[in-house]
């Protein structure tokens, strides 16, 4: 493990983190950013463990993740306005603490009213929480990488979640959604002492103070806004799309873990490219196929093009949103566009749903699949102006 000791600490009391840059840096920064929205990445089995567990209706149980995560945007807002402010460790403390008594809660919760109110309120906090490791996050060198970690480690989990936890609900209860919840949190509290203390650079803080390109700003965004609503729009109810098609849920289950497994590819390959081929190329090529992927689940009563689509889609999610959470960060180096960034994200995953829910009535897949088809080529379209201006930026600075 390469790490630092910090220098003016007492040697009786000397404590030891991790290289800044360092992978090992970057994953345990990836948990801290993933702790308080993990429920995304097991949304399928939540959604449907909510509606076998307790009963809900497809309404109910999609307003339940919306809440939490508009939640959580607001949380990620807040984390923008306070970022410089804070000290992002002890509040990081607090927070993962008080995640674990909210889930504890949810544990024993029955009714769908109350679940909706708790479930914002961990939204507020987890949001907060996000905000937080996303301004840290950018404060890496090459954070698309980092970035690349995040979403690595939160679909290689994901999977596990949704592999396993639809069978359990019926055996344990709900409960166990939240308990999943309790384990990653506690495991984030472990990893956060080892964490360095990323100052903002004097160089980072002059380039804060110059003028932040406002329309790029803008479309990027959006850009993130619709690439998150029209996925998970669709990806909370996968499930429900493949009962209604006839698939079992035997089938299912290990075909979105395996989905989410291989996705790990998108992210490991923006790990290994970086930014070699600039922005621009990899995020117009990677929403595209997400686009026609999405489009070819009005097929999903085909077991195989079912399984190869959310494979697909699994690869360019993880792909493209690194990358679009990279170009926040080329914004400002001292975390605020990055966590506005976290926030259009948190905007989009809980539009989605909500959209989808009010759209879906009585299982009206088809209308949701073209909605969310159209949003993800809006994205790619808007996306093109500020990675390309971005590119643009980079090399000149790396000619002059």
């Amino acid at each position: 493990m390469t790490a630092t000791s910090t220098s003016n600490e007492n040697p009786m009391n000397k404590s030891y983190k991790l290289a800044p840059n360092s992978a090992i840096a970057r994953v345990c920064l990836a948990f801290l950013a993933t702790a308080g929205i993990f429920y995304v990445n097991i949304m399928p089995a939540l959604v449907n463990g909510l509606k076998e567990g307790l009963m809900f209706t497809n309404q109910q149980a999609g307003f339940v993740s919306s809440a939490n995560l508009y939640g959580a945007a607001i949380g990620s807002f807040a984390a923008v306005l306070m970022i410089k402010k804070i000290n992002w460790r002890r509040w990081s403390y607090g927070l993962l603490m008080s995640l674990l008594v909210i889930d504890l809660l949810c544990v024993y919760i029955e009714s769908a009213s109350v679940m909706i109110a708790v479930r914002g309120l961990h939204g507020i906090t987890g949001g907060l929480l996000v905000g937080i490791g996303f301004c840290i996050m950018s404060r890496t060198t090459e954070s698309d990488k980092t970035f690349g970690y995040l979403l690595f480690i939160q679909w290689g989990l994901g999977g596990l979640g949704i592999m396993f936890l639809p069978a359990m609900v019926p055996v344990y209860g709900t409960g166990i959604l939240f308990i999943s919840l309790i384990a990653f949190t506690l495991v984030t509290l472990l990893m956060l002492p080892f964490l360095p203390s990323y100052p903002v650079s004097k160089e980072s803080s002059s380039a804060a103070k110059s003028k932040v390109l406002t329309l790029p700003l803008m479309l990027t965004l959006a850009a993130i806004f619709l690439f998150q609503a029209a996925n998970m729009g669709l990806f909370a109810y996968v499930i429900g799309l493949g009962k209604a098609e006839g698939l079992s849920l035997d089938f299912m289950s290990p075909a979105l873990a395996m989905a989410s497994w291989i996705a790990l590819l998108g992210s490991f390959l923006v790990i290994i490219i970086g930014t070699k081929f600039g922005r621009s190329l990899p995020i117009l090529l990677s929403v595209m196929l997400t686009a026609i992927c999405t489009w070819l689940l009005h097929y999903s009563e085909v077991e195989s093009i079912y399984l190869i689509t959310n494979v697909v889609i699994g690869i360019t999610w993880a792909f493209a949103l690194s990358y679009l959470f990279g170009l926040c960060s080329e914004f400002d180096k001292a975390g605020q566009m990055a966590a506005l960034g976290g926030f259009a994200s948190k905007m989009g995953l809980a539009s989605g749903p909500m959209v989808a829910a009010m759209l879906l009535g009585d299982d009206h897949y088809g209308l949701v699949i073209n909605i969310s088809a159209m949003a993800l080529v809006a994205c790619a379209l808007i996306a093109m102006q500020p990675a390309i201006t971005i590119d643009k930026r980079i090399s000149r600075g790396q000619n002059s």
